[in-house]
This record gives C-alpha cells, sequence and structure tokens, in this order.
C-alpha cells in the first residue's frame, strides 16, 4: 500500500512485502517477545494482533490455543500472511489505527492485545485517539504489549522515534497500569536501532 491509499503509518510497507515477509519470518515469537511472553494470559484466551504483518505472531499464538484476531491494514502483507499461514485458523481483518473502526464496532474485548513494531509509525497527533481504541478493545485485567523501535528511520517510512515515557503517561491515563519494562536490542542487527517492550494491564 502506498502513501497515498491508506493510513500513512503503512507507507512503504506494500511493495516490500514478500522482502518484509522473509525479514519478519526470519526471526520467532519467542526471540521477539522474549521479555513479555511469560506474562500472557494462559491460553485459551482471546488474542488481538495489531499490525499483524505477516502472522508470525498471532499463528505462533493461535498454535498456543488462543483464539487469534490479526489486524493488518496493508494488503499485501495480509494476503502473504494468508497464505503463510493458512489453518491456523486466524481471523484476518483490514482495519487500522488511530481509531480501530472495524474492530470497535463489533464490540468485542480482548485478554491480550499486541502492538509489535507499531506505535512508532503513530503522530503525537494519532496517539491519544489510538490508546482509547486500543484500552475500549482491552477486557477488565486484559493485557495490551507494546514495543517502541529506536534508532534511524528507514529511507521511505513514517516513523517517530519516542522515548517510552509520554506513552507509559498516556497509558495510566486509559486506566492502563505498567506491568513490565525491558530494553533488547535489534534482532536484525540493524545499527542504532533498539527497542523497549511495554506491557499494562487494564484495571479490572
Amino acid at each position: 500500500m502506498n502513501g497515498t491509499a491508506g493510513p500513512a503509518g503503512t507507507a512503504g510497507y506494500g511493495e516490500a512485502a514478500e522482502q518484509l515477509a522473509v525479514q519478519y519470518e526470519s526471526v520467532s515469537f519467542a526471540e521477539v517477545h522474549r521479555d513479555l511472553h511469560h506474562r500472557y494470559p494462559e491460553p485459551p484466551a482471546a488474542v488481538l494482533d495489531i499490525g499483524a504483518g505477516t502472522g508470525r505472531d498471532a499463528a505462533a499464538l493461535a498454535a498456543l490455543g488462543h483464539r487469534v484476531v490479526a489486524v493488518e491494514p496493508t494488503p499485501e502483507l495480509r494476503a502473504v500472511g494468508e497464505r503463510l499461514h493458512a489453518g491456523t485458523g486466524i481471523r484476518w481483518v483490514a482495519d487500522a489505527l488511530p481509531e480501530l473502526p472495524l474492530l470497535t464496532a463489533e464490540g468485542e474485548c480482548y485478554d491480550l492485545v499486541l502492538l509489535t513494531a507499531v506505535w512508532m509509525h503513530l503522530s503525537p497527533a494519532e496517539r491519544p485517539p489510538a490508546m482509547a481504541a486500543l484500552t475500549r478493545l482491552l477486557a477488565p485485567g486484559g493485557r495490551l504489549a507494546l514495543t517502541i523501535r529506536h534508532g534511524p528511520v528507514p529511507p521511505g517510512r513514517r516513523m517517530f522515534d519516542l522515548p517510552p515515557e509520554p506513552t507509559i503517561t498516556l497509558a495510566a491515563a486509559h486506566g492502563l497500569r505498567l506491568h513490565h519494562r525491558a530494553a533488547r536490542p535489534d534482532l536484525h542487527g540493524r545499527d542504532g536501532v533498539h527497542w523497549t517492550a511495554l506491557l499494562f494491564e487494564r484495571e479490572a
């Protein structure tokens, strides 16, 4: 999807879908979520993976026995994910932050919401409505796992390098308590890139 056909944060992803699929699938769910996954709900839980990409994490969670909805606004990535992980029971949805209108209209709540390598694509103006939408989708006591990329922005992408603290403050304003915080290097070894992983819990 190009920058004029969909959300600005998806710019550069559609035309590189096949290449990105190789990159995404070259690391495992356990590696990407190593700091947080032992704090995720036990299966079977209702899981929402927003910005699911090629479905690597969604497929891993479905294999554990969770009921998984994968949200991916870029049609090329969604098509790759549906092909690579056919038969896993994942339900794919074409929806997008900040408002997530389709999921909001469904009215379902989830025990775990993943936002892996997504938050940094949202502009400062988009983050408050996005956090409000995420909170509405969380069941009481549900958890939001969010990772933030730090470092140089790749050409052709819209990203914002932001410290974790404003996101923690914004989440707290929506009744999401910080449950765990961790830092890790980039799994693909990109120069100057590192990550913060945050896990929030909605007040019961």
